[in-house]
């Protein structure tokens, strides 16, 4: 029975997706380590090193349906790997004469190491097109938002206006250069693992370069310029990525928990009836989607140092390194996955209220527009008199309770500086927004060209 409880059947239905579980099931797995072998005996028959017959036999035979789990699982627990059994009962399915030339030159972790990356690659085109989906949904809130005032915090309190757009933008900004990252990536972490015993290749003698490239050919990889069995940046910069992924959505995620407090209430997710309920208080719409991100994007980041660690493989075999990897990848996947289609979730449905965002910029009496009257005094005050200023206009609104239009009226020091006229435009949020619609734009037209 699973124990991680993204790989429960109840459970399950909160972390992950199924689709990548699909990818890195066990049973998927296999059948990736036997597709490699196949396709090595192909690309051997292709040079005239194994028969053609028995090629077309191995690849036959090659069908993770067919294995026996049970005696699998034996020799994997006899051997530590579970290529050896895997192979012994390739080769019997495949017949006495065919089977001999199975796993012709290579090694455990060649097997291994490009199953994983098929895996990977797999994983990488679900998470790409989830991503994408979500970089439209966002890039659809900024055009429609782009001129929705509401309040920006700082250290979460008001701060200066800015708009809905302008803070979807910034969300979405880090994820299209998460799409351009993955574009970089792929060469680099996906590639054939092909060396044999050493990544000398010995076994092979000249054959040795032109197996690589033909079986490369047969699994539409690229050669890696060097074997990398004990160099694994290309793997360890995968689940970075994912990392990185999974830092920016819980971004997303953390906004999205503080606009749907009770006392706040300018943004929430998407409802349906009995989501995100209590088991006691009808009242609750608990922001769940968002919960679910932090928590899968946590697991993924506790996920990247154990990569990160795995780098120290020694001399020509990692001893414990290597074996600690196939702990990380899949979940990392996994959890991010789920990750990018709960954001989803929120991009594509979240409910703006923008009658309370624009109630909650007025409830701090416009003090939110300090700054605006300060500047917009600055040049004939100077900048220093100008916030002395209006800094005590605040602290008596504060103290009192008046508005900032109140207080800046009975301050001394700017009688004879503003008027009712002045003081209506300087405090009028819309008025402030600086390069807000610009940055959206800029934002809009980056996600034109990479979404098309």
């Amino acid at each position: 029975m699973p124990v991680n409880p993204a790989d429960q059947t109840v459970f399950g239905a909160l972390y992950g997706t199924d689709a990548m579980r699909a990818v890195f099931a066990e049973s998927a797995y296999l059948q990736r380590m036997l597709d490699v072998e196949a396709a090595l005996a192909r690309a051997q028959a292709k040079l005239l090193i194994v028969p053609a017959e028995a090629a077309a036999e191995i690849t036959a035979a090659a069908d993770a349906a067919r294995l026996d789990l049970p005696a699998l699982a034996a020799a994997t627990r006899n051997t530590g790997y579970p290529v050896v059994g895997l192979v012994r009962q390739l080769s019997a399915l495949a017949g006495a004469e065919a089977g001999r030339w199975t796993h012709w030159g290579a090694t455990t972790q060649d097997i291994m190491d490009s199953a994983t990356v098929l895996q990977m690659r797999d994983g990488l085109d679900l998470i790409e097109a989830d991503l994408r989906a979500l970089c439209a949904a966002l890039a659809a809130r900024v055009a429609e938002h782009r001129d929705t005032v509401m309040a920006g915090r700082t250290h979460l309190q008001h701060a200066l206006p800015v708009t809905l757009g302008y803070k979807c933008a910034v969300w979405l900004a880090p994820l299209l250069a998460m799409l351009e990252r993955l574009e970089q990536l792929r060469p680099r972490a996906l590639r054939l693992q092909f060396g044999g015993a050493a990544g000398t290749l010995a076994s092979l003698g000249d054959d040795g370069l032109a197996v690589s490239a033909a079986l490369a050919e047969e699994l539409a990889l690229p050669e890696a310029d060097i074997p990398w069995h004990v160099a694994r940046d290309g793997l360890a910069e995968a689940v970075c990525w994912l990392g990185l992924v999974a830092g920016a959505l819980s971004k997303l995620a953390t906004d999205v928990i503080l606009l749907m407090q009770s006392e706040v209430a300018e943004l929430s997710e998407p409802h349906v009836a009995g989501r995100g309920g209590s088991s006691t208080m009808p009242q609750k719409r608990n922001p769940i989607s968002c919960e679910y991100i932090i928590a899968q994007a946590r697991s993924v980041h506790a996920l990247v140092p154990q990569m990160l660690a795995a780098m120290a493989q020694d001399q020509e075999r990692g001893t414990g390194p290597w074996q600690a990897e196939s702990l990380a990848i899949g979940q990392a996947f996994l959890l991010t996955h789920g990750a990018v289609v709960q954001a989803c979730t929120i991009a594509e449905g979240m409910v703006v209220d923008a009658a309370r965002m624009r109630a909650n910029i007025e409830a701090t009496g416009g003090l939110i527009m300090s700054e605006a009257v300060m500047m917009g005094l600055a040049p004939s005050l100077g900048r220093g008199e100008a916030h002395h200023a209006v800094n005590h206009a605040c602290d008596v609104a504060l103290a009192t309770g008046v508005s900032l239009a109140e207080a800046l009226k009975a301050e001394p020091a700017l009688a004879g500086q503003i008027d009712d006229a002045m003081i209506a435009r300087l405090t009028e949020p819309s008025g402030y927004l600086g390069a807000a619609g610009a940055f959206c734009d800029r934002v809009l037209a980056r996600s034109a060209a990479l979404l098309g």
